[in-house]
């Protein structure tokens, strides 16, 4: 819905590569500042990790600063791993976390370790967690157990998940 929101304002849209360092972070964050719908990439495996690592890029005097920016302009975070399919080739499956005022205060407070929560329960705002993603091709048949309990980040929570259905 957030991002929805911000395609009907009708904002230019910027795409980076992936953001390396400091200067590129920099730029994007500055560009969606000022009403520009930016996209980019970041090997990252997770939201929460994304955010860390942006922060993490700057220097530790510019850092609360980067920390407040990024919880006012983020939109969306979307990760991708690609699975292995059980007929051959490769699935996507996804983590969505889209930012709302309980992951904006998360990332102000630096507390990125609680976002799997928030977005957990959130999934009628259109989060998912990665696990949930699993789970759910699991389910379909689309990958194996084995290979889902390798691509989750927390294979525990995938097996509860499994087993709640």
């Amino acid at each position: 819905n957030a991002l929805r929101e911000v395609l009907r304002q009708d904002p230019d849209v910027i795409m980076v590569g992936e953001m390396r360092d400091a200067e590129s972070i920099s730029t994007a964050m500055t560009a969606a500042e000022t009403g520009h719908l930016v996209f980019s990439t970041l090997h990252t495996n997770s939201a929460a990790q994304t955010i860390d690592r942006i922060i993490d890029t700057f220097p530790p005097t510019q850092q609360s600063q980067v920390t407040s920016q990024l919880a006012a302009t983020l939109v969306a975070i979307i990760s991708q791993r690609l699975v292995p399919h059980v007929n051959g080739g490769r699935v996507p499956v996804h983590e969505i976390m889209i930012v709302n005022s309980a992951i904006r205060n998360l990332i102000r407070e630096r507390k990125t370790y609680q976002i799997d929560v928030v977005i957990e329960t959130n999934l009628q705002e259109g989060m998912t967690t990665l696990n949930r993603s699993i789970a759910t091709l699991i389910k379909q048949k689309k990958i194996s157990l084995e290979n889902g309990e390798i691509y989750s980040l927390n294979p525990a929570e995938l097996r509860l998940l499994l087993n709640k259905n």
